[in-house]
């Protein structure tokens, strides 16, 4: 199987874990099996969400759904993303940690197998000026991964999240829209050479948002070095505000090696709010996630046919 994507990609992202529950549902800690069933609905309303933008026209070959197992399992939405025609994706990572390690420890590949998605997808935090020790672990960890899934012919998503240091922070006066705009792009280049230099081999990069295009070319560029001229990236959302992902998408869609995005609380953060706290009947949540995620499947179309 070739390394890489090829065509358009779409993705409604809620494999979140320990922020889901504790942000959306106020539980901290391991939740009871109670608890556990109100999470698994919430996981579920996104999903109908989903059902329901395919529904209403977006295309199912590059739509999908990133979900977890812990939540997601229970009402069987990994198989149900499968059997709408939808690409489905999972996280193999742990939830919240600082550093990168498997949720199943050496299982990892068992669960992987079982679900079989047709991505499996890392969240990675990694600043090639960070802690150097903790980057090498998390490399060791990933190029196994890797190997693991080239070995199988499978798909890596690889999401990356370059946090600032302390000093980087400091350098632009603590400003985290100046670190976004004038140190992180250059950052992210570095830090994705390096995770190629160890032997880690993506097939799709889900990048942080970028206000300038020569950026996203840069970007594209180094996930394309040596070769690897099949390997895309997609927007992430970072939970901002429609405006701010509207913006990204657009610079995003004009740049060949971008082919869509992979988008989560920014799509459903609101209107799973609304229904739990009851503002909202199902239905009418549902329906507005639906509407978030063609919103910005519409702004990217728009932006790629500039």
């Amino acid at each position: 199987m070739a390394t890489g994507f090829h065509g358009s990609l779409f993705i409604l992202a809620f494999d979140h874990r320990g922020s889901f529950q504790k942000k959306w549902f106020g539980i901290e800690g391991a939740p009871t099996d109670e608890e556990s069933v109100r999470i698994a609905d919430g996981k579920q309303l996104i999903f109908e969400g989903l059902e329901r933008a395919v529904s209403d026209g977006a295309e199912p070959a590059t739509a999908g759904g990133l979900v977890d197992e812990q939540f997601g399992a229970p009402n069987e939405i990994p198989q149900r993303i499968k059997a709408a025609g939808t690409k489905l994706a999972m996280p193999v990572e742990k939830s919240g940690q600082e550093e990168f390690d498997f949720e199943y420890g050496d299982e990892f590949g068992d669960h992987i197998e079982r679900f079989d998605p047709d991505f499996t997808k890392v969240l990675v935090r990694y600043n090639p000026d960070g802690d150097a020790e903790m980057n090498r672990r998390q490399a060791g960890r990933l190029r196994e991964l890797s190997e693991w899934l080239a070995e199988r012919e499978r798909k890596l998503l690889f999401e990356l999240l370059v946090p600032a240091t302390d000093e980087q922070l400091a350098s632009v006066d603590g400003s985290t829209e100046r670190y976004d705009a004038e140190l992180r792009p250059e950052l992210m280049v570095r830090a994705i050479a390096e995770i190629q230099g160890a032997g880690v081999e993506s097939d799709v990069w889900k990048i942080e948002g970028l206000d300038r295009s020569e950026d996203c070319r840069r970007v594209v560029a180094q996930c394309r070095s040596g070769g690897r001229d099949g390997i895309v990236c997609v927007v992430l959302g970072r939970g901002a505000d429609s405006d701010r992902v509207d913006g990204w998408l657009e610079t995003a869609a004009a740049v060949d090696g971008y082919v869509g995005f992979a988008i989560g609380r920014s799509i459903w953060g609101d209107p799973l709010a609304a229904f739990l706290s009851g503002e909202l009947a199902r239905e009418e949540a549902a329906g507005q996630i639906a509407d978030n995620f063609l919103h910005f499947l519409s702004v990217y179309e728009g932006g790629a046919d500039r």
